[in-house]
C-alpha cells in the first residue's frame, strides 16, 4: 500500500504571514462595524424558543401538575440538583410528586431533565434572571416551579418540532 504524502508548505506559508493577514483583515472589518449595546435592566433580551432558562413544571388547566413522579429527571441530572418524592393518588394518574425541588444554585441549565421526561412535565423556560439572598431561597419547590401551560406554549411547540 502506497501512502500519499501531503503537500509541503511553501516558504511564504511556513512564515504564516497569509494566515496572520487574513486574521487581521477580519479583525479590522469587525472593528468598523456599528456597535450595538442593549440597556439591560430596562431593555430585556427577547429569548428564542430554543433558549434554556430555568426549569419549570408544566401545570395543566385543571391546576394539577403534569408530572407522574417517575424520577428520571433526578437520575439524569449531572449536578444532582433535582429531588423528587412520589406519592399515590386516586385520580387517573397513579402517582404524583409529593415533593419536587430543584436547587437552582446547583442547576447547570443543561436541559437533560427536559429531554428525558416522558410526560413533557419539566420544561426549560425563558426566564434567565435568578437572584438569591441565601442558599435556602435558591431551592425551588412546586410553589415556584409550577407554571401554567399557556405560558410555555412556545417552548412546547419548539420541542415537538425538534424531537
Amino acid at each position: 500500500m502506497e501512502y500519499i504524502k501531503n503537500k509541503d508548505l511553501t516558504l511564504l506559508e511556513k512564515t504564516y504571514i497569509p494566515q496572520i493577514a487574513k486574521g487581521m483583515a477580519l479583525t479590522f472589518k469587525q472593528m468598523f462595524k456599528p456597535k450595538f449595546t442593549r440597556q439591560y435592566p430596562e431593555e430585556k433580551w427577547p429569548t428564542p424558543p430554543s433558549f434554556r432558562g430555568r426549569p419549570v413544571l408544566v401545570q395543566e388547566e385543571n391546576g394539577t401538575e403534569r408530572c407522574v413522579a417517575c424520577g428520571l429527571c433526578s437520575r439524569v441530572c449531572p449536578a444532582l440538583a433535582i429531588e423528587v418524592q412520589a406519592n399515590e393518588t386516586e385520580l387517573e394518574k397513579e402517582r404524583y410528586p409529593e415533593k419536587f425541588e430543584i436547587n437552582m444554585v446547583r442547576c447547570i441549565f443543561c436541559g437533560f431533565c427536559e429531554e428525558v421526561c416522558p410526560e413533557e412535565a419539566i420544561v426549560m423556560s425563558n426566564e434567565y434572571e435568578l437572584v438569591f439572598k441565601s442558599q435556602e431561597e435558591a431551592i425551588f419547590g412546586k410553589d415556584k416551579l409550577l407554571t401554567p401551560r399557556k405560558n410555555l406554549e412556545e417552548r412546547l411547540k419548539f420541542l415537538k418540532e425538534n424531537r
